[in-house]
């Protein structure tokens, strides 16, 4: 209410300065309209209809043709009413400049006997001299009033010019996020963590009665897409207590030790709301390692980290407060930031599995309309590594697939389609050049058959000369769900479906006739065997670690940090990688070779259908040669 009334006065204050200037400027016009108007029938107006110097004005008073003199703007000019004797003796009005009202000029108009009158000078009204003098200080008042207003934050107004130091975190006494536990799926074991901390601040005594003490911090960690801001705005439309919301990055400004104002001011804000809430989105902007930067360790960054370290866990504490933060990079964060006392627990948030993708799909499905043949299961069956993102952003091009077309429900085209849309890219126009198309096909025919005829190779699942993104074309397989361990094998296996591609142009066409179609291929084929070598131990050298882990490097931690192996190791190495590829490559040519007559029958039918699924592919290949019976872990979704 005191808000209300303060702008209320606000506009009331220059409305009421305008009316008033108004009606002084509007009775000021009238008096002397007034004034003119009773002027008129005594005075001559200031009209005249030729001009005469001040010299002959003199002569026509010596001789006496001057009748009346009307002096006007203060003395500096006059009418002259005289008799011209050229023009029979008929008075005429004549504008004489004056040098000024000399009282010498008043002496003679008297001792002549000439009727004179002195008009005063026209005045402006009283109020354009008044809001002359007060313009200045209306502008320089009115422009520290809107300033005043634009660095309030309640405003919403967009400087933040006297609001430097204030915290910019969304603030609600009940945060009405519309999401639930209920709508948070397949993340069971974090969401049995975060209820856990709801439960407490309803339910303290639960705890308490045992001697249990509510975690101080919790750290969401995992991939992007996996649900953990879904997460934190279902703790926020559980908690029923106050809750503060913000990203890392708003934390950090231009402005030495504006960072760690905000800090304090968040947390002074919370301790006066206790028990409450504070989710930290990203806090890697502003959590990362100190003593890490190229130019010491003392900058705006770190002494945010200093202070929001202080307050999280430093000599006042901050009891009835807690934290809750989400991050992907939880390998750049500060050891002192992730220690017990600040963060306590950390959940992390994986890719769901089938079952979690099930429960996902059966949320995000709600609101969807599905044909009664498609499954939720075969959905999740069909997209092994899928986030929670990914899978609600799969049901909604699915949807807008279906509306395109027409539909009144999604159908498994409408899915299939989002699939591939969602992992490779909008569909491009078919090819036309009959030559392209032919070399294409015998490409993604090459993959398709080492897939099939390697027993330890995942499925094939379609192959298809339809480009998408900036594949012309595509083969895909289907990986069992759970691939946590993948075995040598295996590897191998798929090293030689990535090099059937080139295999097959060097089989048909000659090595003069190989394309840069496998260059994709190639880089994967090389990333895979370097890994073989160097990090799973799976090469003549042993199993030794050779290499760091593959991770991101980290400045100021990585930049620096020497090799661990010596040259003629890495020699070795490239020996090693380079020995492993060659006899992929040789195996994958002899297999290929081998089954020409039925790689031409392929790219035949694939040529003319464009499309063919791993069943047909199969049931065909079968003519011609015995296809090995694969290995399928079969994931249970009902325990």
């Amino acid at each position: 209410m005191n808000q209300r009334w303060r702008v209320i006065a606000l506009w009331l204050l220059p409305i009421g300065l305008a009316m008033l200037l108004t009606w002084q400027i509007v009775g000021g016009t009238q008096t002397n309209s007034t004034t003119k108007t009773t002027a008129s029938t005594v005075a001559p107006k200031n009209t005249a209809v030729a001009r005469m110097s001040y010299g002959r004005f003199l002569d026509y008073i010596e001789s006496g043709r001057v009748t009346a003199v009307d002096i006007f703007d203060g003395g500096r000019n006059a009418v002259v009413e005289a008799i011209d004797p050229d023009l029979d003796n008929r008075v005429q009005r004549l504008r004489v400049d004056l040098p000024g009202l000399a009282p010498e000029l008043i002496n003679t108009l008297k001792e002549e006997g000439i009727s004179f009158d002195i008009h005063p000078a026209k005045t402006a009204p009283p109020a354009l001299g008044i809001l002359g003098n007060l313009l200045f200080p209306i502008l320089l008042i009115g422009g520290l009033i809107l300033l005043a207003r634009r660095s309030n934050p309640m405003s919403g107004g967009p400087g933040q010019a006297m609001q430097f130091g204030k915290t910019k975190a969304r603030f609600a006494m009940e945060a009405e996020t519309g999401v639930k536990f209920d709508d948070v799926a397949g993340v069971s074991e974090a969401k049995q963590d975060l209820q856990e901390v709801v439960t407490f601040l309803k339910q303290p005594e639960r705890f308490t009665s045992v001697g249990a003490q509510i975690p101080k911090g919790v750290l969401l960690v995992g991939p992007p897409g996996t649900g953990k801001t879904l997460l934190a705005k279902a703790i926020a439309g559980e908690a029923g207590v106050p809750f503060f919301s913000l990203s890392g990055s708003e934390f950090v400004e231009m402005f030495v030790g504006v960072g760690a104002s905000r800090v304090r001011d968040l947390f002074k804000r919370a301790k006066e709301n206790s028990p409450c809430l504070i989710f930290i989105d990203e806090i890697d902007a502003v959590g990362r390692q100190r003593g890490a930067g190229i130019g010491g360790g003392n900058d705006e960054r770190e002494q945010t980290l200093n202070q929001l370290l202080t307050e999280m866990d430093g000599f006042e504490g901050n009891s009835g407060i807690i934290i809750i933060a989400a991050t992907n990079r939880p390998d750049v964060l500060d050891s002192a930031l992730m220690r017990p006392g600040r963060f306590d627990r950390q959940v992390s948030v994986d890719a769901p599995d089938i079952k979690g993708r099930l429960s996902i799909l059966k949320v995000h499905a709600r609101n969807k309309k599905l044909q009664e043949e498609l499954s939720l299961e075969s959905i999740a069956r069909r997209t092994p590594g899928f986030t929670g993102a990914d899978l609600a952003n799969l049901l909604n091009e699915a949807a807008i697939l279906t509306a395109r077309r027409r539909k009144d429900a999604i159908s498994l085209s409408e899915i299939d389609d989002a699939v591939d849309r969602i992992i490779a890219g909008m569909e491009g126009q078919p090819l036309t050049d009959g030559r392209s198309k032919r070399l294409i096909a015998y490409h993604e025919v090459g993959h398709a058959l080492i897939g099939t005829l390697v027993k330890d190779h995942d499925p094939v699942q379609k192959v298809t000369l339809i480009p998408r993104g900036q594949a012309k074309g595509l083969t895909w397989f289907s990986p069992d769900d759970d691939q946590t361990l993948v075995s040598r094998a295996q590897l191998k296996a798929r090293i030689m479906g990535a090099l059937g591609g080139r295999a097959a142009e060097d089989v048909v066409f000659g090595k003069g006739e190989v394309t840069t179609g496998a260059g994709g291929d190639i880089q994967q084929v090389a990333s895979m065997a370097r890994q073989m070598v160097t990090r799973f131990g799976m090469s003549e050298l042993g199993p030794v670690s050779l290499e760091g882990g593959n991770q991101e490097v980290f400045l100021g931690r990585d930049l620096m940090t020497r090799s661990d192996i010596s040259d003629a190791i890495a020699k070795q190495i490239d020996e090693q990688i380079r020995s492993m590829v060659k006899e992929c490559y040789s195996e994958t040519y002899q297999l290929v070779s081998r089954n020409r007559e039925a790689i031409d029958r392929l790219v035949e039918i694939l040529i003319e259908k464009e499309t063919m699924d791993g069943e047909e592919f199969s049931n065909i290949l079968s003519e011609f040669t015995k296809i090995p019976e694969k290995e399928r872990t079969i994931s249970l979704i009902n325990n």
